[in-house]
This record gives C-alpha cells, sequence and structure tokens, in this order.
C-alpha cells in the first residue's frame, strides 16, 4: 500500500544520518591514530562524538515512531469516517442528525459504536449498535454488521428477519478473523479471545403513520421528546449479539407512535454511563428534557447539547465511546375534507 510504503521510507531516512555518524564515530575509535592519544582534548571530543550520535538516534527513533502513530490514526479514521457516513439531513419526512464522541485515550480515537438510517419499502429503519472494544479490532465487526444492514433492511420483510442477517454477519467476521489472528483454536471455543466478542444493537422501524417497531439486543433503549424527554421502557432486550443464538421467534415490539413534531433520541451506553471525578452518572434525561424544550425541536441542536454536556461532566475524558441519533417527525398529518368524508360515508 501507498501508506506503508511512504512509512517505511520516512523511516529509514529519519535513521540514515544518526546510523552513518555513529558508524563514522566507531571507525574513528578503532582504525585512527589519533584515537589512541591519551590527550584530554581527545578523549572530551570522542565522548562528545558519541553522545551527539546517541542524541540523534533517540531522537529519529522517537520522531518516527510519532510519525508511524500519526499515519496509522489517519488511515483509521479515514476508514471509519467511510463506514459511519453522516446520515442524510432528511429520510422520508425524518428530519436526522448523528455523531459520535470516541473515548479519550491515546491513539485511540476510533471507536466501536455503529449508527444508519435508511429508507425502505417498509418504512425508515435504523440500528445503533456498540461494539466490545476500540480502535482498529472493533472496526472490522462494525464494517460486517453496517454492510449487513445496509443490504438486508430491503430485501427482509421484518425486523426479525434484518436482525438474523446481522447475527450471520458478525459469526462470518469472528469465524474470519480467528483464523486469521489464531490459526489453530476456533472462534466459538471457549478459550478462544474472540469467544467473548459481541455487538449490543437497536434496530427501529418507523413507518409511514407514525408507528415504531423495535427489536433490541442488549442495548439501551431509546427516549421520546416531545416538550422534555420520556424513556420507553419496554422490558428486557434479548442478549448481545455474538453471545447467544438468537431465539426461534422474533416478534418486533411497538415501541411507540411518533407523531408530527416529536423526536427519538437513541444513544449508546457510553452516555447514561459517564461519570465526573466525583463517579456521578452523567444525568442524560434531564439534559434531553432541557434540550427538548426548544421549539421547533432541532435534532442536531440535542446532539450538540447533549455532546457539550458530557464534555463538561466528565471533564474531556470520557470512558466509553458515545454516539447520538436524533430522528424527528415531520410528515404533515393531512385533515380529512368535508367533501372526501361525506364521499367515503356514500361509499360505505
Amino acid at each position: 500500500m501507498a501508506w506503508a510504503r511512504a512509512l517505511a521510507t520516512g523511516r529509514g531516512l529519519a535513521l540514515t544520518l544518526p546510523v552513518l555518524w555513529l558508524v563514522l564515530v566507531v571507525v574513528w575509535e578503532l582504525t585512527c591514530p589519533l584515537a589512541t592519544d591519551d590527550s584530554m582534548s581527545l578523549r572530551i571530543a570522542t565522548c562528545a562524538a558519541f553522545l551527539i550520535a546517541l542524541v540523534f538516534l533517540l531522537h529519529a527513533v522517537r520522531a518516527g515512531a510519532a510519525r508511524e502513530l500519526s499515519l496509522v490514526q489517519e488511515v483509521a479514521d479515514a476508514a471509519q469516517r467511510v463506514l459511519l457516513r453522516p446520515p442524510p439531513p432528511r429520510i422520508d419526512g425524518l428530519t436526522v442528525a448523528a455523531a459520535q464522541l470516541c473515548a479519550g485515550r491515546a491513539g485511540a480515537s476510533v471507536g466501536g459504536d455503529l449508527y444508519e438510517a435508511m429508507a425502505t419499502q417498509y418504512g425508515v429503519r435504523v440500528v445503533i449498535g456498540d461494539v466490545r472494544g476500540h480502535g482498529l479490532g472493533a472496526l472490522g465487526a462494525v464494517a460486517a454488521v453496517l454492510g449487513s444492514f445496509r443490504e438486508a433492511v430491503h430485501d427482509e420483510p421484518d425486523l426479525g428477519g434484518v436482525l438474523r442477517r446481522l447475527e450471520r454477519a458478525l459469526q462470518r467476521h469472528l469465524r474470519e478473523r480467528a483464523r486469521a489472528e489464531h490459526p489453530a483454536s476456533r472462534a466459538d471455543a471457549p478459550d478462544s479471545p474472540l469467544a467473548e466478542e459481541f455487538v449490543t444493537v437497536l434496530l427501529l422501524e418507523i413507518r409511514p403513520d407514525g408507528l415504531v417497531l423495535a427489536l433490541n439486543c442488549g442495548h439501551p433503549w431509546p427516549h421520546r421528546l416531545c416538550g422534555g424527554a420520556e424513556p420507553l421502557p419496554l422490558g428486557d432486550p434479548l442478549p448481545p449479539l455474538g453471545l447467544f443464538p438468537l431465539p426461534a421467534e422474533l416478534p418486533a415490539r411497538r415501541c411507540t407512535r411518533l407523531l408530527p413534531g416529536e423526536a427519538l433520541c437513541l444513544h449508546t451506553d457510553g452516555a447514561e454511563d459517564a461519570r465526573d471525578r466525583s463517579g456521578r452518572f452523567f444525568r442524560l434525561q434531564e439534559v434531553l428534557a432541557r434540550a427538548a424544550l426548544d421549539t421547533p425541536l432541532s435534532p442536531a441542536a440535542v446532539i450538540h447539547c447533549v455532546q457539550r454536556e458530557l464534555l463538561r461532566h466528565t471533564g474531556g475524558q470520557l470512558a466509553d465511546d458515545v454516539a447520538l441519533m436524533v430522528l424527528r417527525n415531520d410528515r404533515v398529518r393531512v385533515p380529512a375534507q368535508p367533501g372526501a368524508v361525506a364521499a367515503a360515508r356514500a361509499r360505505r
């Protein structure tokens, strides 16, 4: 790859001059007749040459490692931007906004959260999820789940079928990763490092009449925003994908009916689990309630408000990635005309 060749070339150039200087000093000590002179000035000059060579060599190694980390980070960030592409501002009558905050660890700005919203013949279908772990290892699972979702939502008539497609895609990814990283073991073996890999997933289907159906695998339930913030506790979710097989029956739950002007806020557990220095949890519902007071409710403004308060609460040091998605129903309900009502009654 081009970035790998550039990385190797830059590293070689950074080390060439210090190594050559160190070789010249060693050759001087071994071959030059003046090196056997016991005069103090030559000893000082020789020691200074060695020290200069050593300092330059250490600086070159450190600078090369920093450049390598920066280049790898740029590649990872570019890959994540392709996977977590920003949703269009409007999808089939819904105004949509989404964003992500990555945990503040050195060299780990690549997160394991995922989200997507797509218009289909069955309604607007939405996924939000959280892969166990962070960095490039989690990015492969994100790609597998999102790639499967983007195809399955158009092919499967119900959410249960979509969820089964996501499970199969994740299992294929884990098997391939196990073969690549640990050829002697299986992904489903108890001692395999991938045996505890899992993904929490929330699937929603928002139909044209505002009815919202849901399937939840270990993910936080959304909040309904309408002059405040109302959590939607719909019972215990299914286990996360990857831990246990899905049950034989996967009926979607009736989540709520989203009326025009109302919104749903989807989030990963990093938003509710964030703590300040005193150990107090972030009060997500209170922040959402304040943000939902604005009229008209703006999905982008809600996300900006939550992110700002999250960073303020944690002092900018998030312990886990946070993904947010807000969808507002902008479909206008057209009132029935008197003539149309009379015609319908006459037909009956």
